[in-house]
């Protein structure tokens, strides 16, 4: 209950993620890289809770993440990200340089549309289930494969540091938690790929992306 004349202070970010979700992974080192405190909503995808009648409310296409502030609930992390950029313009997400600015839109495409979709969590089971265990290794070695390769020529005359230069932005949020996620779950060779290599090692000692590993998520297992 707010006092006559008191302005009511505004509601924290609410970020519904999973700790093992690459599009949540993105969003999070958006929050990071922005200083915004944010309330993490934990989603158990193993337990399908994303399927819940509450979670469908939020989202009714069953995914994470979902992003509420104040009155608005946005879903999908391209999404959420090029909101969080246009809302908070503290540390910019795209180059002003409108070349620069075009690749970062290409490669988080190419791993938004190209290759975490193949290799969501549904589609492993679903392969997994109706086609065998087995099955799963050869499927995201061939469809990573092709996107990292595309990655790797397109960046080749683009990246710094990170991806597009010196500074982090919107590719490699996207770069990071796929680069990541593979390494870290399917021991993923990147010989192959030695620039996006290169932008991994480099990855790792960024605090922002530190903070948004999965590890240091309050539903990752104890265990």
């Amino acid at each position: 209950m707010t006092t006559a004349g008191a302005e009511e202070l505004p509601k924290k970010l609410q970020l519904y993620s999973f700790f093992m979700s690459s599009s949540s992974f993105r969003v999070r080192i958006a929050l990071n890289l922005k200083g915004l405190d944010y309330e993490y909503k934990a989603i158990n995808l193993f337990k399908r809770e994303q399927h819940s009648p509450e979670f469908l409310k939020i989202n009714p296409i069953g995914y994470v993440p979902a992003l509420v502030d104040g009155d608005l609930v946005l879903a999908d992390s391209f999404a959420i990200i090029l909101y969080l950029e246009e809302k908070y313009p503290q540390h910019p997400l795209l180059p002003h340089d409108l070349e620069k600015r075009a690749i970062n839109y290409q490669a988080a495409n190419i791993i938004s549309s190209s290759i975490q979709p193949l290799i969501s969590l549904p589609i492993l089971q679903y392969i997994g289930e109706n086609v065998g265990p087995d099955a799963n290794i050869p499927w995201i070695q061939k469809h990573v494969g092709k996107g990292f390769a595309a990655l790797e020529k397109l960046l080749k005359g683009h990246a710094g540091k990170y991806a597009t230069g010196d500074e982090i932005f919107l590719a490699d949020l996207f770069l990071a938690p796929q680069i990541i996620g593979l390494t870290q779950r399917f021991n993923y060779d990147m010989t192959e790929f030695p620039l996006l290599s290169r932008l991994s090692e480099a990855y790792m000692q960024v605090p922002a992306i530190q903070d948004a590993m999965p590890d240091k998520q309050p539903d990752f297992p104890n265990n």
